[in-house]
Order: C-alpha cells, then sequence, then structure tokens
C-alpha cells in the first residue's frame, strides 16, 4: 500500500482531542501488526485476512521485520545476479527495479514530492498544495533521478567486488532507513488534517525506541560481517544527522509531517547507510 497523501481515509479525532490522533492498541500481535506494516510499505500479497485502518504507533515494532521481507526478493535478485556473471551495475538496476515494484515506489514518489513541495513554493500552504498535486516538477524530477542512481550505483560498486556484501548491505540500509523515517511522526504533528500523516496517527516514544533497537540490532548482523562495526556506527551517525535535518526543515517550512516527509526521508536514511557501508567496505 502506498504512502499516499489522497487515498487514506481520515481518522476523526474525537471532541476535546488534539490534532494528532492516538493510536490504538494493538489487538493481533506483532504478526498482525507486521501484515499491517507490508500492506502500508509494500505491495507485497499478504491473503485474505481483513484489512485494518494503518497506525503507525503499531507498524513501528514490526516495520524492521517486515523491511525484511520487503527487500529480500530484490536483495536475492542482486546476489544471484552478480554470482551469475552479470555486470554489477546491470545487476544493481534490475534490483533496484524489482525493489520499485516491490514497494510501489513509495519512496521514490515520497522524496519527488517532499522535494518540490518544501522547495517550489514560498509558503507553508503552498508547499502543501504542491506536495499533493500528483505532478512532478523540476526539483522532484532531479530528487527522484539523484535517489535512483545513488542506490544503483553503491550497490554496484558494493556488488562488484563481493555480491553477499550488497545484499546484506542493502538489506540493511533499507531496515535502518524505513525505522529511522518514523521520528518525524515522533516528533512532528500532521501538518494536514487529511493525508496518511493525519490518518496513520502519531507513534509514541516506546514503540519509535523499541522499533529503532530491533533494526539496529538486524542491521548488525546484516551488515557486521562486511562494514564492520564501525561501519553500522558511521551509519547510524549519518541517520541521526539526515533525521536531524530533514526534521528541522519540515518543521520550518510546514510546521509539520506528512506521509511524502515521511517517505521521503526514508529514501534519504537508506542513501545515508549506504553512503556509510561504502566508506568501511
Amino acid at each position: 500500500m502506498q504512502l499516499s497523501e489522497q487515498t487514506e481515509p481520515r481518522l476523526e479525532p474525537a471532541d476535546g482531542e488534539t490534532d494528532r490522533p492516538r493510536a490504538p492498541e494493538s489487538t493481533g500481535g506483532l504478526f498482525a501488526d507486521m501484515i499491517m506494516a507490508l500492506r502500508f510499505f509494500s505491495r507485497l500479497p499478504t491473503g485474505d485476512s481483513p484489512h485494518e485502518v494503518p497506525v503507525l504507533d503499531r507498524m513501528a515494532l514490526a516495520l524492521p521485520f517486515a523491511s525484511l521481507v520487503i527487500g529480500i526478493g530484490p536483495a536475492l535478485l542482486l546476489v544471484f545476479g552478480l554470482l551469475l556473471g552479470l555486470p554489477a551495475y546491470f545487476a544493481a538496476v534490475l534490483a533496484v527495479a524489482a525493489m520499485v515494484l516491490a514497494t510501489g515506489a513509495m519512496a521514490e514518489d515520497a522524496i519527488a514530492d517532499s522535494m518540490d513541495g518544501l522547495f517550489g513554493g514560498g509558503t507553508r500552504e503552498r508547499r502543501l498544495e504542491i506536495m499533493k498535486d500528483s505532478r512532478h516538477g523540476t526539483y522532484g524530477v532531479a530528487a527522484l533521478c539523484l535517489f535512483i542512481l545513488l542506490r544503483v550505483t553503491a550497490l554496484g560498486a558494493i556488488g562488484g567486488g563481493n555480491p553477499l556484501a550488497a545484499g546484506g548491505l542493502w538489506l540493511a540500509a533499507g531496515v535502518l532507513g524505513r525505522s529511522a523515517a518514523l521520528w518525524l511522526p515522533v516528533m512532528l504533528p500532521a501538518a494536514r488534517q487529511t493525508g496518511a500523516g493525519a490518518t496513520a496517527g502519531e507513534v509514541g516514544w516506546r514503540s519509535f525506541s523499541v522499533g529503532a533497537l530491533f533494526a539496529a540490532i538486524l542491521a548488525v548482523v546484516l551488515a557486521g560481517p562486511f562494514a564492520g562495526y564501525l561501519g553500522v556506527l558511521a551509519a547510524l551517525a549519518l541517520l541521526v544527522a539526515a533525521v536531524v535535518g530533514w526534521t528541522v526543515i519540515c518543521r520550518r517550512l510546514v510546521g509539520g509531517q506528512t506521509g511524502d516527509l515521511t517517505g521521503g526521508l526514508t529514501a534519504l536514511c537508506e542513501i545515508a547507510a549506504l553512503t556509510a557501508f561504502l566508506l568501511f567496505t
């Protein structure tokens, strides 16, 4: 399910509540929350269980594991393509294309909309209006192209030397990126009363912290053998810088968060992690 500003139903706050909807408690356990995360963050089949309105606070704990499921297919395609003798950058393009299909181009659409809105409008209202527009402008197209190029060149550069490292490091970057991006709805209120940023609700400190801990542990397991512990620490440091900087920009320019801004941060965090891994591989 794509992180769209227009497709999610609105959650109406009860009388007297603030504009940040409260997240209901999970009723189905970690597996149900993981299914919710897969439906929200990907286009992968998830069975015929009843659909639930997405709640980010519930998804936060399960998101690291859902990210593994989302990324394992493209990562294996990359690894096996390289082992079979495909040129490194050709295999990287195929793998990135598979990831785009698996996620419904969520990160790609979000980073393009975010850059168009943040830097293409002169007022808060105009920036939000631009982000809601499905068309992409110069900033959006440039950001989209750069995101894809950085992804492909990072994976091709790593995969040319070690196919297994390329797969493991990409999985780690995806796990870290999605979980780190949830910091935005932890810190900022929804910038508008409709859209995914308002519908999915806030993320609590506890849910974010536990999910981030799971993501960090998975990153150590996936990336540690190839980038070392220093590489993982460097990735975490760059993630913190990206998250803090993006949060400041969002607060200053639109006064809150939207689904596009959270999705755009996911893309930035993935590139930040891959950058660190490149330096230590």
